[in-house]
């Protein structure tokens, strides 16, 4: 495996520690940040009331969406 040596801040270092989790290297936690989200990553990026909400959201436009096409069928 190649390698290579970066400079950062003290500061960019912080948030970089603090978005460790148990086992990983900052390898892992570089690769894992800029992959992209995705919905496994869900729990990190939103609280659980914000998960409610999103979830409330998704039920109420699929019932709106059942019920347009009953009125239109």
């Amino acid at each position: 495996m190649a390698v290579r040596t970066i400079t950062i801040t003290h500061a960019a270092y912080e948030r970089l520690a603090a978005q460790k989790r148990p086992g990983e290297s900052f390898t892992d936690v570089v690769l894992r940040l800029t992959r992209g989200a995705t919905l496994r990553d869900l729990p990190d990026i939103v609280s659980p009331a914000e998960a409610r909400a999103l979830a409330e959201a998704v039920l109420q436009a699929r019932d709106e969406r059942r019920d347009a096409r009953r009125r239109r069928g």
